[in-house]
């Protein structure tokens, strides 16, 4: 089996079996019907309209065009994998392939796959043969066991109003998962402690390398922001089955916890980066114990915080990544935690839990954003205002973020790079400036730990750093606030960010003419 097809089948099992709790289609045939379709998630409908089973027509009035039976067919294009999956289902829930497989048990996937063929699901004589290879090839089978395992534990049947994720709205809630990791009632604890939301910098799923810039890769976990404290225990019962303090390695300090669940499947919590690991391999851990500090080890890291990582691990021993999302909504569910887990605004933990009744979620602008976080000591930004109540920012970080949207208002951005340049500046407490003085090659303004206000400029052939000085800030503070246009603020910061540039300059020539005049000096006096 090839390396993309097994990274299909690791991103991608979990939807499949989320369908076979919701509809009873196998979760095998789901899965090879997507790797045969999408070929292994490599096709061009897969990439350009997260259309995995090339669906025909549109989605919610979105389409893409692509040559099939005919020239420029409508392909459905979806807003995400998972409604791909929810809609293959909806089309295979249709009469036509029901009348053929209605009275199949959910793991029958070589009866479900001659069922959907005679229904018109594919003309190919060896489509059957094609997709039992597939599944036989690479195990899917197991999915499709894992399933029935767990719905035969919790007295549930299939497509039913009692099956897990069902809703009478699953347009809504097509993102909705279960985590199949079956926790008990009990005593439950955030991995960090925090009042309201915890900071997510980095989301799972497929993202840019941070490491190397312009590629991809898939994050098996969440970032949370933290600032060298304490990394709880998140559940009672759990053993230390993993302590790795080598700091040479991507995940630096490593720990990682497992909890037994009454199916006799297992929860795996791993904490990487830590700063510091206060337990053994060996010991039992109870909710909110201590288990050491987080920090910024491993050379897979560019600042600090918490990479937290849940694998399930099934009765047969079978390892499998979990989106930490879900773990840790169920956490605050049976816990009754109440808490978020922002990520530019959407809290990550929403798409897994039901909405109150009522109650409907708004979406925060990048002005709400920046509000919420200056505002919350949750945001965990570093050294600034610890006291309760009064956020971890003071004027210098309300200065910083109120250029941000200055000079995102001129470079005309969207609201999903807003967002992100909001979270951006407030966890770096740096901000790029360039748009107001376009003369240089780069401007930046930062913060730094000791609460000192660095401009830094680069004219394309020096680098120039000035630390704002008291006046400084104030004249900006004054700028900032005053009861002038935006364009007149940002001609005003621009002017004062020249002038301070060009006193640099000059006093750098001044001292380069002086050291020259030196040296010619000792020159003479040497002949």
């Amino acid at each position: 089996m090839t390396q993309s097809r097994q990274q299909y089948i690791d991103n991608y099992a979990e939807y499949a079996m989320e369908q076979m709790r919701r509809y009873g289609i196998p979760a095998s045939i789901t899965l090879a019907q997507g790797i045969i379709e999408s070929a292994d998630g490599k096709s061009t409908l897969a990439n350009t309209a997260n259309n995995h089973f090339g669906v025909k027509g549109s989605f919610n009035g979105n389409y893409v065009l692509a040559d099939d039976d005919k020239p420029n067919e409508k392909f459905k294009k979806y807003d995400n994998v998972g409604q791909s999956y929810e809609d293959h289902s909806k089309v295979l829930t249709n009469q036509r392939y029901q009348r053929y497989v209605k009275n199949l048990a959910p793991d029958d996937y070589k009866g479900w796959a001659s069922g959907i063929q005679k229904g018109g699901y594919a003309s190919s004589k060896s489509y059957v043969s094609t997709v039992v290879n597939v599944i036989e090839g690479c195990g899917l089978q197991k999915y499709d066991k894992m399933v029935m395992n767990q719905m035969k534990s919790e007295g549930k049947q299939f497509g039913v109003a009692s099956n897990p994720l069902s809703s009478d709205n699953t347009e809504k809630k097509v993102e909705t998962k279960n985590t199949g990791m079956n926790l008990p009632q009990g005593q439950y604890c955030m991995p960090v402690k925090r009042e309201e939301f915890l900071l997510v910098t980095s989301p799972y799923g497929k993202r840019e390398d941070p490491i190397q810039k312009g590629k991809t890769q898939i994050h098996h976990g969440i970032d949370i922001k933290t600032h060298n404290e304490s990394v709880l225990a998140t559940e009672n019962g759990g053993k230390v089955i993993g302590v790795d303090n080598r700091t040479n390695t991507g995940g630096g300090k490593t720990l990682t916890i497992e909890y037994e669940r009454a199916d006799g499947s297992k929860t795996q919590v791993q904490y990487m980066h830590l700063l510091r690991i206060d337990v053994k391999k060996g010991d039992t851990v109870n909710a909110g114990l201590k288990l050491g500090v987080s920090g910024n080890t491993g050379t897979r890291t560019t600042g600090e915080h918490l990479h937290l990582g849940v694998i399930n691990v099934t009765a047969d021993k079978r390892l499998q990544w979990v989106n930490p999302a879900a773990y840790l909504a169920e956490l605050s569910q049976k816990g009754n935690l109440k808490m978020e887990a922002q990520y530019n605004g959407k809290d990550l933990l929403a798409q897994y839990q039901p909405k109150e009744s009522g109650k409907t979620e708004q979406e925060l602008t990048p002005e709400n954003w920046m509000t919420k976080l200056l505002g919350s000591s949750d945001s965990a930004l570093d050294g600034f205002g610890n006291a309760k109540g009064q956020g971890l920012l003071d004027s210098l970080m309300h200065m910083l973020v109120t250029m941000l949207m200055l000079t995102m208002q001129m470079e005309g951005k969207g609201k999903e790079e807003k967002m992100q340049a909001v979270s951006d500046a407030l966890v770096d407490r740096k901000i790029d400036i360039g748009s107001l003085v376009p003369n240089f090659k780069s401007t930046s303004l930062a913060i730094g730990n000791n609460g000192s206000t660095m401009l830094t400029v680069n004219d394309g052939k020096q680098e120039y750093k000035h630390e704002l000085s008291n006046a400084d800030q104030s004249r900006l503070s004054q700028i900032l606030n005053g009861q002038d246009s935006d364009e007149i603020k940002r001609q005003k910061i621009g002017s004062m960010v020249n002038a301070i540039t060009f006193s640099q300059q000059a006093s750098r020539n001044y001292e380069q003419i002086e050291t020259q005049q030196q040296s010619q000096q000792q020159t003479i006096q040497r002949k």
